[in-house]
């Protein structure tokens, strides 16, 4: 099963830039360094124009494809991948962005690794939010271990004050979407707790509509689909009925701890969360759009 995660997605097949991602490191540690410098976080890494970044670079956060992160990035500095960057010189994205591009740097160097969507508690004291990890397999210890691509080494949980250990997060420190909804149906976890940015009110970004949304991209992502965090499609694009929470509660359970890569084949297949060829993309800088997906992406 771990040698699904080897081969490259269209989403993290690094295309023309092969050759660049090949001549980073292979060790995980490394290649989580890199990832981790590439990308300036579009709301949480600062102002933009503090930065050097000019306002209409904001739109980047929509790129979908590694291969397009790394040409952008190529096109601003054609340095190693593993050198540090200003701030103007990286990709303005957000954690999906590290996620895809650690992941795809592992899969390039024969590290089984996937994109994991849920929410993690060391950002904000009392609230789960909206984020995206990566995971290895660790083959020593015969398990998939959590790796955080975004923040530096050094980061400490605001929580427990301790150093958050990047390279092998706790599972109660970061949440699956599985294990986040089922948490919350059973009443272990407040629902309303979980959200995209506690400042934001919307209620499509919040609660049980963002549980069941990060339930949902966790799947895809399981299935080598890693879809950019605000793609709508199949149960996310109306409000969830009961037979809604039957179906998500049964893919929570499959999906929270030994994930069976034919049973992630088998639920892409059904409607409620079948990857469709085009969908719509509710981007947080220019509005809904619909998206075309490469071939291969759709289920």
């Amino acid at each position: 099963m771990t040698q699904t995660y080897v081969a490259q997605s269209p989403v993290t097949d690094p295309g023309a830039f092969a050759w660049w991602v090949a001549e980073l490191p292979g060790d995980v540690a490394s290649l989580r360094r890199a990832s981790s410098q590439l990308v300036f976080h579009y709301w949480a890494d600062g102002e933009f124009a503090a930065n050097g970044i000019p306002p209409e670079r904001g739109r980047e956060v929509d790129t979908r494809y590694v291969d397009d992160i790394l040409g952008i990035l190529h096109d601003r500095s054609a340095a190693p991948l593993s050198e540090p960057r200003s701030p103007s010189e990286r990709f303005v994205g957000c954690c999906r962005d590290f996620a895809a591009l650690f992941v795809s740097f592992a899969r390039a160097h024969g590290i089984p690794a996937r994109s994991r969507v849920g929410f993690s508690g060391y950002f904000v004291d009392g609230w789960w939010l909206d984020h995206v990890v990566a995971e290895v397999w660790d083959d020593e210890q015969h398990r998939w271990r959590l790796v955080e691509a975004q923040v530096p080494a050094d980061y400490r949980d605001v929580v427990t004050g301790d150093v958050l250990p990047v390279m092998d997060v706790p599972r109660d420190r970061f949440l699956t979407g599985g294990l986040a909804w089922r948490a919350a149906r059973a009443g272990r976890l407040d629902p309303e707790r979980f959200v995209v940015n506690p400042q934001l009110e919307e209620a499509a970004l919040r609660s049980w509509s963002y549980l069941a949304h990060n339930l949902v991209l966790d799947l895809a992502a399981l299935g080598r689909r890693e879809m950019i965090l605000w793609d709508e499609y199949g149960v996310l694009t109306g409000p969830l009925r009961d037979t809604d929470l039957q179906v998500l509660d049964e893919l929570a359970a499959g999906t929270s701890d030994d994930v069976d890569s034919d049973l992630v084949g088998s639920w892409l297949h059904i409607d409620p969360f079948r990857v469709p060829e085009q969908l719509t993309s509710y981007s947080p800088r220019s509005g809904p759009r619909q998206v075309t997906l490469r071939p291969g992406l759709a289920s």
